[in-house]
């Protein structure tokens, strides 16, 4: 008899029997989160605020209406687009089938998650969930409900401490968010939208995300779907630890897009006992200005891979200034951790505590040096004063733009010291090319720095054809590296 006439019955029968067992292959591969909810909803806490309401049509108290809690909640990344369909109340106010499910949970009150960190009833949740409340209700699984205590808030992390007058009440169990692994399961419950302990689950997208305006918290990205109202609420590790704060969310519509965002519970609980023993949070303060380095910054630096954060100016009275550092220093690690970008840096400095020791590690002139730094507190911002522009005589050079000596009306507004060259015409050239405008002030030119027009000219001198520059513009935003190619 023909082999193929038994080997090919037998090879589809075992396609078919595969296809058939292939749904129970991957259902068992996939978690069961029934125990760990189980043991872990009771912990988790339902809150509601009050507060004064603009009834007007343009302040409905919803998500997107600037008294609520939540607006800060979306306001964060729903930026109107070039071509989009206007502001953000705009977008919540469009007919929807649930339309008048959100004007009425929002209209009078606000809704938000928290969880029970202690027996004693210590709480933790989001600062804009409880911002502005005149009074904060907390609701426990058992429907008890208490007026909460406000012990401390800190709008930098968006962390809140709320304490309520009960005992032996479930306590999470906290985890480390630093041993989470991109793709492992993690799981959020919450209240989205009044829902009360509503489960969603998901993946590690990324850890370690920096957003904008939260230079001082590295996010865990994941795909849970967050929705209003699961703000606050706690972030599950498989093992049933808390692991972050569901903070955050990303979305161009006002809804999930499965962008979600969460405070490390390491940083979470640091703050919070900060909150509890002195009312206020203190974070580390390097005094540096820094931007990301490029391709091209990194090849003028003489770096094989762009990483790092180029240091572009250093405070005067800072805790840089008494140190080693120096301009033109790429920090590429600080305190044993591992600078990837310049979003990297501020995260790890805000960990240390003022008055505390730092290591610094730096690529300088191609070399790598580690520096000891005295870690000072994080004031308020500093903005610098608008500078002017120079009338005086002006010297032409290769990369196509005329300077001038600095006057003392900008090096008093812009705090150089009497350093630099402004720039008072800029023509075809590398610096065009580069982005230097008029008003710019130049104070580093490939490492050397650059006091006055003779030191300008000599480092023109000295550049080669062909060669990639790094220099140093001072603006009124600040300090900036740009790369210029010299042809």
């Amino acid at each position: 008899m023909n082999a193929d006439v038994l080997v090919k019955p037998f090879a589809r029968l075992m396609v078919i029997l595969t296809a058939l067992c292939w749904p129970m292959i991957g259902a068992a591969d996939l978690p069961d989160f029934t125990e760990l909810v189980e043991q872990n909803h009771m912990s988790v806490v339902n809150i509601s605020t009050t507060s004064e309401v603009d009834r007007s049509p343009s302040g409905l108290g919803g998500p997107g209406a600037e008294d609520s809690p939540f607006s800060e909640f979306f306001r964060k990344f729903l930026e109107e687009q070039e071509n989009g369909s206007g502001s953000q109340e705009q977008n919540y106010q469009q007919k929807d089938p649930a339309e008048n499910l959100l004007k009425a949970q929002f209209d009078s009150d606000s809704l938000g998650s928290g969880f029970i960190v202690s027996s004693d009833g210590f709480i933790l949740t989001n600062n804009h969930v409880i911002e502005g409340a005149e009074e904060i209700v907390v609701r426990l699984y058992d429907r008890r409900q208490y007026v909460a205590e406000l012990i401390g808030r800190d709008p930098r992390s968006d962390v809140a401490v709320l304490k309520i007058d009960a005992t032996g009440l479930p306590a999470a169990r906290i985890g480390k968010s630093s041993e989470l692994a991109v793709g492992e399961w993690v799981l959020a419950i919450g209240s989205p939208f009044g829902f009360d302990f509503s489960v969603t689950a998901g993946i590690v997208s990324a850890t370690g995300r920096s957003l904008p305006r939260e230079n001082y918290v590295p996010f865990i990205q994941t795909d849970v779907a967050i929705n209003p109202g699961n703000s606050g609420g706690p972030l599950f590790n498989l093992d049933g630890e808390v692991v972050g704060i569901n903070s955050q969310i990303y979305s161009r519509t006002g809804g999930f897009m499965g962008l979600s965002f969460s405070i490390p519970i390491e940083m979470a609980v640091d703050i919070a006992e900060q909150l509890k023993d002195d009312g206020k949070v203190s974070r580390g303060w390097l005094g540096v200005i820094i931007q990301e380095v490029t391709r091209d910054l990194a090849e003028s630096f003489s770096m094989d891979i762009a990483h790092g954060a180029l240091i572009s100016r250093i405070l005067p009275d800072s805790p840089a200034a008494s140190s080693d550092l120096q301009v033109g220093d790429i920090i590429v690690a600080f305190n044993g951790g591992y600078v990837d970008k310049s979003s990297s840096l501020p995260p790890l400095v805000g960990q240390v505590r003022a008055g505390r020791e730092a290591s610094v590690d730096v690529i300088r002139e191609g070399k790598r040096e580690t520096l000891s730094v005295l870690i000072g507190e994080l004031p308020g911002a500093n903005e610098l004063a608008s500078a002017g522009k120079s009338k005086s005589p002006t010297v032409n050079n290769k990369l196509g733009i005329d300077v001038a000596a600095v006057d003392d009306e900008i090096n008093n507004a812009m705090e150089l010291d009497g350093e630099g060259v402004v720039v008072t015409q800029v023509g075809e050239g590398p610096a065009a090319m580069a982005g230097v405008r008029i008003g710019d002030v130049i104070t580093m030119i490939d490492n050397n720095s650059i006091s006055s027009v003779e030191d300008f000219k000599k480092a023109m001198d000295a550049v080669e054809g062909g060669s990639s520059v790094a220099v140093l513009v001072q603006r009124e935003q600040g300090p900036i590296f740009l790369a210029l190619t010299v042809q």
